[in-house]
């Protein structure tokens, strides 16, 4: 079973003060002024009893009910532990303390009657024993499952990534091949701009998050690669208004928006590519907006928005609100983000 924060040393402090409460509210407590006098010896033998009970019950019904659990399994440990407390009782109570002590608990002792006395007995026990070990077990169960939660999240992410990288690679080098096929002057200027870019995919992208600038950056830099293989002088109008630059985000998550545009628009010197980004401190506003080409069409189905859409809800659950509108001609994507 997963340990997590309760360790041995904690469970044991917490099963010490959880028998301290036992032992003052079942034994000590006495009215103010009350004198304090010797235990009885069965009082003694009972608490005794109580102890190897409540240990059997915890340390070896408990995790073997759990093990597999079903109801069946849970009455025949309850069953067990009381059969054991009424063995313990009378081995002690009937036998050991005759030979030790000349006294027996019970001077006549009737078969029905002493399994019925002994079930009181041995509720309370049962009781207190099965408590504790379920708010551990429940504890520890939480902490596991947030621990699966997180690694599953984490996995899943890496797996988003991984998908990312060789997406735009992939996209990256037709427009290159395509230069060089036509032996343009702008191939080297796109391989040196591929190369920056891959610097950002091999390094910042294994972070968790990276400073919103540094997004920005990657952008600016996809942008100007394909400004290379474009006759028009003004592939994208980006805007940008941050308040504060050292604003941390996941990696990849402005840049899906962005390569969709480039990749489904219609782009002339008279209606380029629209980009906004206006971030204040409690919330970021992406937006996007391109006109539709005419032997081309936008797609929600493809691997960049796909993966956005996950990874949003990865990372901001509740907190984000993707918004895809068609107008006309024009393809508008408008991404929410609440940064509180």
């Amino acid at each position: 079973m997963y340990k997590g924060t309760i360790t041995k040393r904690l469970e044991c402090l917490i099963h010490l003060i959880y028998w301290i409460l036992i032992f003052y509210f079942s034994f000590l407590k006495k009215p103010i002024g009350a004198q304090f006098s010797v235990p009885d010896l069965f009082l003694c033998t009972y608490f005794i009893v109580f102890i190897i009970t409540f240990y059997f019950h915890y340390l070896i019904v408990m995790k073997k009910v759990f093990k597999a659990f079903n109801w069946k399994r849970l009455f025949a440990g309850v069953f067990i532990s009381y059969l054991v407390f009424t063995f313990l009782r009378f081995l002690l109570e009937q036998i050991i303390t005759k030979l030790l002590f000349d006294r027996v608990n019970y001077t006549e002792v009737n078969f029905l009657n002493y399994m019925l006395d002994n079930l009181h007995y041995s509720s309370l026990v049962i009781i207190l024993s099965s408590f504790l070990w379920f708010v551990i077990y429940s504890i520890r169960l939480l902490e596991y499952n947030k621990l699966i939660l997180e690694e599953n999240k984490n996995t899943e992410i890496k797996f988003l990534k991984a998908q990312i990288n060789p997406h735009f690679v992939f996209n990256t080098l037709n427009n290159i091949y395509s230069m060089v096929y036509f032996q343009s002057d702008k191939s080297l200027m796109a391989i040196d701009k591929l190369s920056q870019i891959m610097r950002f995919t091999t390094y910042e992208s294994q972070k968790e998050k990276i400073k919103l600038s540094e997004e920005v950056d990657y952008i600016k830099a996809y942008i100007e690669l394909e400004q290379l293989r474009h006759q028009e002088s003004v592939l994208v109008n980006f805007e940008v208004e941050i308040k504060n630059e050292f604003e941390e985000i996941p990696p990849y998550i402005l840049s899906p928006l962005v390569e969709n545009a480039l990749k489904h628009g219609e782009v002339s010197d008279s209606e380029p590519i629209e980009i906004q980004l206006k971030v204040s401190s409690e919330k970021l506003i992406f937006k996007v907006k391109n006109k539709i080409g005419t032997q081309k069409k936008d797609s929600l189905g493809g691997i960049g928005l796909d993966n956005l859409k996950k990874r949003l809800q990865i990372h901001y659950p509740e907190k984000q609100q993707l918004k895809i509108t068609k107008e006309e001609n024009h393809f508008t994507a408008e991404l929410e983000i609440d940064l509180k």
